[in-house]
């Protein structure tokens, strides 16, 4: 079996090496990634220049351009094989309901969403790289079952993982998104020369966290696997909807 591998961090984030260390044993891996951190890019192609993929001496291929860039290149062309399965991250940080509208991590598995097999994203719960073994591990695990699974075509598994060593994990938990509150207003800021900027500034806290949700299982102790589909039309709109276009004509 064959994997493509990429994540938002960039190509040498260590999430990245610990993803491709776990699974560089069970199958055909290849890494294409971003050359730096294109957090937050979501599902963005690059159209406004070419695209470079440069291999590194590690063997893992660096791309100038967005995770989706990354993922589109390698089944499209880039490789001599195209991957069975993609998988994403690991990322340091939560993508926990609303943040997978801007997530690169999730973003690169979406744009696996036409293979037979589900795609993974995977997150740890931490800026910091000290649990990366857990997420790792679940990481392991999870693909290695995934061949167990019966999902409809273009499903995408949201996979967060809390940031605990291994031994404090209680188990593993399917949840649906939570949502966040609004974020915090942009920062403003002015450099020496007067120019005035803004730094997006954090995510808000979870609005709707409650048990079931993303949200809850992680703060409980729990990993948290979401099913997620790239079709977002609210179904019980178009019963509501119909009759007040018919009453525009």
């Amino acid at each position: 079996m064959r994997i493509l591998i990429s994540n938002d961090d960039g190509v040498a984030a260590p999430g990245l090496a610990a993803l491709h260390a776990a699974l560089a044993d069970y199958a055909d891996c290849t890494v294409i990634a971003p050359d730096q951190d294109k957090s937050g890019a979501s599902s963005s192609l690059t159209l406004d220049r070419p695209l470079h993929p440069q291999t590194l001496p590690n063997g893992f291929i660096s791309l100038n351009g967005t995770p989706t860039d990354c993922v589109h290149l390698g089944l499209n062309g880039l490789l001599p094989h195209v991957a069975d399965l993609v998988v994403s991250g690991i990322n340091l940080g939560a993508n926990l309901g609303d943040d997978v509208l801007y997530s690169g991590t999730v973003a690169a598995a979406l744009e696996g969403r036409f293979l037979a097999r589900p795609a993974f994203a995977f997150s740890l719960l931490s800026r910091l790289p000290d649990n990366l073994a857990t997420a790792a591990y679940f990481a392991r695990k999870l693909v290695e079952a995934h061949e167990q699974l019966d999902l409809p075509p273009r499903t995408v598994l949201n996979v967060n993982i809390p940031n605990l060593p291994l031994e404090h994990i209680r188990g593993i938990q399917l949840t649906r998104l939570g949502h966040r509150a609004r974020a915090a207003a942009p920062v403003k800021v002015v450099n020496p020369r007067g120019k005035e900027g803004y730094w997006i500034s954090v995510a808000g806290d979870a609005e709707d966290g409650g048990p079931g949700t993303d949200f809850h299982a992680v703060m409980q102790g729990y990993v948290s696997v979401t099913p997620l589909q790239l079709d977002r039309t609210f179904q019980d709109g178009l019963n509501s909807l119909q009759p007040w276009l018919e009453g525009l004509l």
